[in-house]
């Protein structure tokens, strides 16, 4: 898709805001930006007016569970847990997920282009997650990347899950030692699956340890779910035996222990902001932790864990969390640019920049003030949303009914 778009203030977020810049997106993807002076826009391309709008790159949700857990639906539209194995390093999100599902229509509205979806955290290792634009009629369509991470998680809900059954693990020693297991079941099978390479010999594969030594040799990332800080010191413990990347998920107590996680490089997806104090392990959720961890050097994405906030929400989440503390600019980061780097995206999305993805969202004012809205939002050049002011909502366009 081809499209110029023009006269808006311009938020690369990676860069300065340009004011009457020009955003120019040829075949899906930024070809230019800068001032509406200084990009030339080919002939045939669509022009779109942005005059008193801002411009700025699609959200990205780094942790969300769109279309394995439907809205409404109950049990029928909700395969977010595979709770009868502790150890689902083979299943895999992209299974699950249901384009269909309303939820991919309010991410549009709410300016949220692409998003990684998740399994829950029923087990202490749930799954592969996906990375995903949030507009198609098959996952297979909308596929960013795939796996971008694997899901464990630690604490309250795996230790819950498998006590009911009176069944390992039933308690946070028990949840470690799955994951410790795990890793150690890889090791070994990664160094017979090499001995057996070099002889020629035929070797019997195993998924859930294929994907671990993926985990081991640091080419994906390891999605650690914990919210108490004790918890999260025993998400650090077991990076470092293993030696594997580790990106905190919740991260609720994250700020109490701020510096070893700035000093050890360890990225906090911080998240949902909007819920009760539903169970013990997130007694201490607030707004102003996100704040508190940016300022002490950790690199943060916000999220909405949708549904349990719905994923419209997220930049409310950025915006009050701005209000108590958080830098703007680092707010709008920590949807954009940290999200994607975080999860390995930054080649694809998460800024205003020559090369990336199309995913743009005019905006009627600057985001963070929650009296604005998204007003249209591209995906890869093409407009699949728009806000109607005669119906006061937003349409966003039928992937399976869309024109050629």
């Amino acid at each position: 898709m081809n499209v110029a778009i023009r006269g808006g203030y311009v938020v690369p977020v990676d860069g300065e805001p340009i004011s009457g810049g020009t955003v120019l997106i040829q075949d899906g993807r930024i070809t230019a930006v800068g001032p509406d002076s200084s990009v030339e826009v080919p002939a045939g391309v669509s022009i779109v007016d942005a005059s008193g709008q801002w411009v700025l790159p699609g959200f990205v949700e780094s942790h969300a569970h769109l279309g394995v857990h439907e809205e409404g639906e109950g049990w029928a539209g909700n395969d977010t847990n595979e709770m009868t194995d502790p150890n689902g390093g083979r299943l895999r999100a992209l299974d699950g997920i249901n384009p269909a599902e309303q939820g991919f229509r309010d991410a549009l509205a709410g300016g949220v282009t692409t998003s990684v979806i998740k399994p829950g955290s029923g087990n202490p290792i749930g799954g592969q997650t996906v990375a995903v634009k949030n507009w198609g009629r098959t996952v297979d369509e909308m596929l960013l990347r795939h796996p971008v991470s694997v899901k464990s998680a630690l604490g309250e809900n795996p230790k819950r899950v498998y006590g009911e059954q009176k069944r390992l693990p039933s308690t946070r020693l028990g949840v470690a030692a799955v994951i410790r297991d795990a890793f150690l079941k890889a090791q070994d099978y990664r160094e017979k699956r090499a001995a057996a390479r070099e002889k020629g010999d035929p070797f019997e594969r195993d998924a859930t340890s294929e994907i671990l030594v993926r985990v081991l040799d640091r080419e994906i990332p390891w999605c650690q779910h914990t919210h108490r800080a004790d918890d999260i010191a025993t998400a650090i413990r077991l990076a470092d035996e293993f030696g594997y990347r580790l990106v905190v998920n919740h991260g609720t107590e994250g700020h109490l222990i701020a510096d070893l996680l700035a000093e050890r490089d360890v990225p906090v997806i911080i998240g949902p902001l909007f819920t009760s104090r539903s169970k013990v392990e997130v007694r201490n959720r607030g707004l102003r932790n996100p704040g508190i961890l940016a300022r002490a050097g950790v690199r943060i994405a916000i999220m909405t864990d949708h549904p349990v906030v719905p994923i419209e929400f997220l930049v409310y989440q950025a915006a009050l969390s701005v209000k108590e503390g958080l830098d703007p600019a680092e707010a709008l980061r920590s949807l954009t640019v940290n999200p994607a780097s975080i999860m390995g995206l930054d080649d694809r999305v998460g800024s205003l920049r020559p090369g990336l993805d199309g995913d743009v969202v005019l905006w009627s004012g600057d985001p963070l003030d929650i009296m604005n809205r998204a007003l249209r939002t591209f995906v890869g050049g093409r407009e699949v949303a728009r806000f109607d002011e005669t119906r006061g909502e937003h349409v966003v366009v039928d992937p399976y009914y869309r024109e050629a």
